[in-house]
This record gives structure tokens, sequence and C-alpha cells, in this order.
């Protein structure tokens, strides 16, 4: 994609740094309910064994108790209920209730039929027995404990887990507190350790300069600002940003992502977010940082069928909280976004977010910064040039740039390496932006010498074409979607974007396809990713920025969107079927301009070419020298330097 960055799907994050969570040392919550457990029924068992029940006495069925009695065996009886207990005349070794084995005893228990038995009185007053008679009492010792001590159980387990809902704010009793957690101050970082520009750090050093000396600014009328809105692409360092202010700042900062104000209960992120100005009004001056703010500040009423949702009502009481019936001083309200253009208009207006500002992807210098920023735990050989992967890396984000470094060590680990070296570097920089080699890709030798063809045409095209950047390495071993792949380094930044430095960006991206033509007389599908590119350009050529002599100065590209409707659904265009026709004939009048430019660059220069394709045949991957080299030493040099910024990546 050409220009504006990197098409490619951006990684989030921008390094693990500060603590925003509770300590992990905390004992796990089920540890604590089974040993609560445990012990509870630990106690009944030592109780029934030792204290309650039967102590010392064997049961011993009803037929062998009248038995005993018949035999004048038994000398006295207690009947408490339906439990008879007794001692023998003398000891006895006989069966017992839950033994296969005889045991000598000579106390015991046994119980009546629940039939009754009305010969049982007659019978031991015959034999002469004692006869004891105990009332029964409503509930036993035995009883109580049965259903008190699981009561108990469940009660202090109910009991414990609501304390536990209630200190980490989840849960039925506090569905309606505040998500955010207190920045913890011991592993904070600061602005030395973000690498921005001067006029970002600058924004947010004010800020914390009215937190420490407001009188600074009071005497001359200034008022702290209620908002300051971060904007930027992913993994830019927004959430990054926001963590050195906190650790700048000596005031409580309160962090909290958007989506934790939502929940299924109605009602509940509007009470979220006034609690979470509550706690921060009663400790200011303070600052709330709220991540991912369009989850909740997307503009109202937008979509099919609009409404008055959950979420507006959240947004509503974020926006009486920033400015509203009340004051809400002292408090300083940050928030990150990589979607400003679906924000409520409200929330932008000044006395709420007073101030936005932009997170741009990092220039050349500033990616040299945070490369130096995320390599200082990493040992790195001689031979790595930050300069230069600063340089082979336009369109990196932050995170971009920490996990390419990340997998450089983890290569050079791999390879059992004491230091990171330039060729891990290299190679991690080809598996993030290319992917892994296809190893088991069986190719032909005609298929190599048309991919060695085909990017030996990009190669050359770019090497001659005054305005094109110069070519940072060539190779035809496949990694990812792509065969084969040539790589433009440039020499500085550039903002502004010329036509000419455009057609020659589509002829290099074609030169490829116009090799394969020329050399074979045929046509690959390995130029399916160079023509999809070629096309979006010059459709941005004419759209956006008015390159077309015929369709004249006017922008064509501006389409009005839904923000709640997808891009298929939502997509239109502001002009009429003539003029739809029309830029399809001059987005191909462009791409056939490119291409006749690179032929005429390729057939003037058959040798060059036949010279790179017997290299990147025997090597597989030239870099960009061994190109100067090898054109030059036929007569082939490029006739003006290269002036424009962007590598890009043109795929065969």
């Amino acid at each position: 994609m050409f220009p504006g960055g990197n098409n490619r799907k951006q990684r989030g994050g921008g390094g693990g740094v500060g603590n925003f969570g509770p300590g992990s040392s905390q004992r796990s919550p089920w540890t604590t309910i089974i040993w609560i457990v445990v012990l509870i029924f630990v106690g009944y068992l030592i109780f029934s064994l030792f204290i309650g029940g039967n102590s010392g006495q064997v049961e011993i069925s009803y037929s062998t108790f009248r038995q005993y009695v018949q035999n004048g065996e038994v000398s006295s009886v207690t009947i408490t209920g339906n439990e008879i207990t007794g001692t023998l005349t003398r000891q006895v070794t006989g069966s017992v209730v839950g033994s296969t084995q005889n045991q000598t005893y000579s106390s015991f228990y046994t119980y009546v039929p629940a039939v009754g038995d009305p010969t049982l009185l007659p019978l031991l007053e015959a034999y002469n027995v004692q006869v004891v008679s105990q009332p029964q009492s409503g509930i036993s010792i035995g009883t109580i404990l049965l259903y008190l001590l699981p009561t108990v159980a469940i009660g202090l387990l109910i009991y414990w887990m609501f304390r536990q809902m209630a200190n980490r704010g989840s849960g039925v009793l506090s569905v309606g507190k505040s998500q955010a957690k207190l920045y913890d101050r011991q592993s904070r970082i600061t602005f030395n350790d973000v690498a921005v520009s001067e006029n970002t750090k600058n924004e947010f050093t004010e800020i914390i300069e009215f937190l420490k000396e407001p009188s600074r600014f009071q005497r001359l009328g200034g008022a702290m600002p209620k908002g300051i809105l971060l904007v930027g692409p992913p993994g830019t360092g927004k959430t990054l940003i926001a963590r050195a202010v906190a650790g700048e700042a000596n005031v409580p900062f309160f962090s909290i992502t958007g989506s934790n104000f939502m929940e299924m209960f109605v009602g509940v992120g509007a009470a979220r977010v006034r609690d979470l100005f509550d706690n921060a009004k009663k400790v200011a001056p303070s600052i709330i940082f709220i991540d991912e703010l369009d989850s909740i500040g997307r503009h109202r009423g937008a979509g099919i069928g609009g409404g008055h949702d959950e979420r507006e009502q959240t947004l509503n009481q974020l926006l009486s909280e920033m400015d509203g019936f009340e004051k809400n001083d002292n408090v300083i309200l940050i928030a990150a976004t990589n979607r400003p253009d679906i924000l409520d208009p409200a929330l932008l207006r000044p006395g709420r977010f007073d101030r936005t500002v932009t997170v741009d992807l990092p220039t050349l210098d500033n990616r040299i910064a945070i490369l130096q920023i995320h390599a200082r735990n990493k040992p790195l050989a001689e031979d790595v040039d930050f300069g230069k992967i600063a340089r082979s890396t336009p369109g990196f984000s932050g995170a971009d740039l920490e996990n390419l470094l990340n997998e450089a060590a983890i290569l050079a680990a791999r390879k059992g390496k004491q230091k990171i070296e330039w060729e891990d570097v290299e190679d991690a920089r080809d598996k993030v932006v290319l992917g892994l080699k296809r190893e088991n890709l069986n190719l032909t030798q005609e298929e190599i010498r048309i991919l060695a063809y085909h990017e030996s045409g990009h190669s050359l095209v770019a090497m001659v074409l005054p305005y094109a950047d110069p070519i940072f390495k060539v190779t035809i071993v496949p990694r990812g979607q792509s065969m084969g792949v040539t790589q433009q380094l440039p020499e500085r930044d550039r903002y502004l974007y010329d036509r000419e430095y455009a057609m020659e960006r589509l002829a290099v991206m074609l030169g490829g396809r116009v090799a394969e033509r020329v050399f074979f007389g045929t046509l690959t599908s390995g130029a399916e990713a160079d023509l999809k590119q070629a096309t979006q350009l010059a459709r941005k050529m004419i759209l956006d920025w008015g390159m077309s002599e015929r369709l004249g100065s006017v922008a064509y590209g501006d389409r009005h969107q839904q923000v709640f409707l997808g891009e298929q659904i939502a997509q239109g265009r502001d002009y009429s079927e003539q003029t739809a026709r029309e830029i399809d004939e001059e987005v191909k009048a462009f791409l056939q301009e490119a291409s006749s430019m690179a032929r005429n660059v390729i057939e003037n220069n058959r040798e060059g070419l036949e010279q790179l394709v017997k290299a990147l045949i025997e090597k597989e991957e030239l870099a960009g020298e061994e190109v100067v080299r090898i054109l030059k030493e036929v007569g082939i040099e490029k006739k003006k330097e290269g002036e424009f910024e962007l590598v890009k990546e043109v795929e065969g």
C-alpha cells in the first residue's frame, strides 16, 4: 500500500511496563474453601468418635439381644425411645452388626424394630432383667451437628465468596462499582522510556506541571484542561504514553478500559462512571485514563434504528461528569482511541476533551529511538545498525519494532548465539513482514527461472528510473504467501509525493509482469499481488490526489459511511455512472503508461537483467549493494539519486 504507511495488519501493545493488577502472591480462593470444609468435617468426625454416640459399646442385632435375654445373660438395659443399651453378666464372643468377624464384648446396644415388640417388657421381667427407661430428647447432639455443621459451612462459603467479589469489584454486591485500577507507583515508567515527539511530551508535561503547581497558570487566568484525547493507529504507544504520565505525575492515576463500563445489567455503565469520578474527586488532583474510548463514545443515534441503549446512557453520564452541572475541578481525563471518526461530537467540544494529541506512526528518528529503548536489555553485536533497521521498517509502529527485536532475540537464541547479530535482525524482519519460509515447496527449474526474471524485472526498473527508491534486497525464497520479494530502502522520510515518483512506483510494481512477457512471451499468476497494489495506487492517484489531467483536480474518493455499518454495506459514491466509467478508463491508462515505462527500461537493458537473473538463481538472495555492483559491471547506473521515502515490498 502506498503511501501512508504499511497496509498490513498492525500488532497491538506497546510493552508490558507497569503493574495495574493485584499481586499474584495471594492465596487461591479454592485453597481457602477446601481448608474450611476439611476442618469442619474433621471436627465432626472427632466429635462422633470420641464424644457422641455409644462409646465402648457394640451394636448387635435385635434377635441376638432377645436370645441373650432368654439365656439369662443380660443383667440390665436402658431403653431410650427405640434404642436399647445394656450390659451382660459376662463377656461373650459373638457377631456384631457391620462386621464379618466375631468380637468379645460385655456392653451392647440395639434398636427395637419399627413395628414395635409388645412382648419385650414381659420377657425382660420374666428373666429378672433390670430395666431403666429414659425419655427421648427432641433433638440429639448428633442430630444438631448433622444439620448445623453443613449449614454453617455453606454460610461461611457464601460469606467468603461475597467478600471476595466485593474486594475485587465484581459480583452482585459491587456491580455498580468502578472497575478502574489504581496505578502501582513501584513499577512506574517515565518519558525517558517512551520515544515520542517533543510536541507530544510538552503537551503532557504542561498537564503534570499544572497538577504540581496550579498557581503558576491560574495567576494568568489559565484553567486546567478537562480532557486529552490520544489518537493514532494501533501499536503507536498511546497507552504507553498514559503510563509515562502516571509515572511522571505524583498524583493518583486511575486506569480503565472502555469495555469495563458495560455489563449485562441496565444502568451499570452509568453507575460505574459516577463511581469512578467520585473516587477520583476524593483524592483530587488525580488523573483518569480510559483506553479504547470508542467502545463507549460512539456517535449517538447512528446505525440502523438508532435507539437509547445502555452504551448511550454510559456516554451521557460520561459527558455530564466531564462538564455538567457540577464542577469537576482537579480531575483530568486522558483517553485513547484509534477510531476518532466515530466518536460523538459532544465528547470533542471544548470543556470536555480540550486537546487532541495525534500519536502517529514513528518517523525515522523516532524509530531509531524506539529501537534503542527496546534494545536496552538485549546484547547486540557490533554489526547491528539501528539506522539501517529504521530505514528498512517504514510504517512500523512501536509495537512492531519491539516485536521485531524480540523475534531477532528468539532466532539468535535458537542458533545458540551469545549476541544478536544483523543476520538475526534481517531474518526477523522478513519473518514479521513476509512470514515464515516455505521449506517444503518443491519448485521446478522452470518456475525458479520465471521467479528470477520476475524479481529481476522489479529490481532493474527500480535501479534505472531516477525517482525510484534504492534496492534493499531481492529474494526468490518463498515466504508466507509470496514466492519472491523485491524490497526498496529509502534514504529519508518523505511526506509529499509528486506524480513522477508515483508513476515510477507503478512502473516498479509492474516490472515483474513486463519481464515475464518480454522473456517468456506469457503471463503467470505470480503478478497477482503486484496488480492489486498497482491498481490501488492508480485509483488513489486519480480519486484522492487529483493527478489525472482528464478528470482534473477533483477529489472523488470522499465517501460518507455510517459508523455502525460494515464497510461493504456502507460504501457509496458521490459521482455519476459516466464519471465512474471515466475513472476506470483513466486507471487503465495509468497502468498502461507505467507498463510501457517498465518495458522500455527492460528492453534497453537486457544484458543487465540477464546478469541479475544468473546471480539470483545461484544465490537465491541478493543485497542491494550486490545488485548495484552487478548492474555497474554492465554499464547501468541510476540517472538520479532516489529522494523518496517508503520501503515497499513488491510481491511476485
